[in-house]
């Protein structure tokens, strides 16, 4: 059972401590808040996580999370709980900033091996979008692969697909209609038994379509999208591990209007590698190219041998990366402020106790 679902001689061994304590292994398929559902050896069961380990957490990523290895207690009794005790090493980490004002980190997805991020032959197809969710791939550890989907609503396939590959460089670019089954053949070289896909895109790019396709049967609620601006609804509504016919595991996320990187130096260098080659040739190791003199990426620009709105998408995102780390900064310093007066106080009040005796 657990091999169908990813299980390899690494966790095996990662999980031998806990065994000893007569733990047993299990994958988060679902995230319900705070409630978990996992899947063991022996089934399907309900899990939560530990007081002490929602208590010692810095931060949502030392909770559960869809996809994630555990180490569960299981139930007592009829009717009852399993208990995640520990979470094995991930292989790798969907995170992104949550939306809104908040510097929170939320994780999207883990022991992820390929993603495919999703768009669409309409107003969702934007290529600076993309190279977001291509730097938060490249962060994670997973492989991506880009599904352009809805050929039927494009006379400019050919050229459309070509510009996106213009910006993914070396990434597999796969032109799709998921609603009509159009080139989904060339997705079976990832529907691998035991391998980890994550699907992640707009809302109204036609993700839980591409899924029911992939099942083989309706399991996942469908929604037109819009006239106006082609924009579809939230239709998942919570992640969830799926398991298709042929063996391979699959992540279903819920659609996202915003997307903030969380921590992806690694990504964004990776997503603009064409730049980094070019950068070589600067005359300043450090060059920003933004207003040193003899830049090679600038020049290129200039040549036209390099689109300017690229080399922009490359500065915004790292403008958005220094102001996010110095939120984070921020936050870590007021966390670590919290904790040594709570500490203080409680040696405070030991000291009284002992004085008193």
């Amino acid at each position: 059972m657990l091999s169908t679902l990813g299980w390899t001689d690494a966790l095996e061994t990662a999980f031998a401590p806990h065994a000893a304590e007569g733990l047993v292994p299990a994958r988060v398929s679902v995230a319900y808040g705070a409630t978990f559902r996992v899947v063991t050896g022996d089934g399907e069961h309900l899990a939560d996580s530990t007081g002490r380990m929602r208590h010692e957490a810095q931060g949502r990523r030392d909770l559960p999370a869809v996809g994630d290895w555990v180490a569960v207690k299981p139930a007592e009794g009829t009717g009852g709980r399993a208990t995640i005790q520990a979470i094995l090493p991930r292989k790798s980490v969907f995170s992104r900033k949550a939306a809104g004002t908040d510097t929170t980190e939320q994780i999207l997805a883990t022991n992820v091996d390929t993603a495919f991020l999703m768009t669409a032959f309409d107003q969702d197809l934007n290529l600076r979008r993309l190279e977001r969710y291509l730097a938060m791939t490249w962060e994670s550890g997973a492989t991506p692969v880009i599904l352009i989907n809805k050929t039927d609503l494009s006379d400019e396939v050919d050229a459309l697909t070509a510009g996106v590959g213009g910006i993914a460089l070396g990434v597999p670019v796969h032109a799709i209609s998921a609603r009509h089954s159009n080139g989904l053949d060339a997705l079976t070289p990832y529907l691998v038994p035991g391998h980890t896909l994550v699907v992640l895109g707009s809302s109204g790019v036609g993700k839980s379509t591409l899924i029911n396709r992939l099942v083989g049967n309706e399991r996942l609620a469908t929604q037109e999208v819009r006239d106006s601006d082609h924009r579809g609804k939230h239709t998942t509504t919570h992640r969830e591990l799926i398991v298709l016919p042929g063996g391979a595991l699959l992540i279903d996320t819920p659609g996202m209007r915003e997307l903030q990187l969380w921590s992806a130096d690694t990504g964004v260098a990776e997503t603009f590698d064409d730049i980094s080659a070019i950068a070589s040739g600067c005359f300043f190791a450090n060059c920003q190219h933004d207003r040193e003199p003899r830049c090679a990426v600038k020049l290129a620009v200039e040549e036209g041998r390099l689109p300017a709105d690229r080399l922009a998408s490359l500065h915004k995102l790292r403008a958005e990366q220094e102001a996010l780390t110095a939120r984070q900064d921020v936050m870590a310093q007021q966390i670590r402020k919290k904790r040594d007066k709570i500490g203080a106080r409680a040696i405070r009040t030991v000291t009284k106790m002992k004085g008193r005796t």
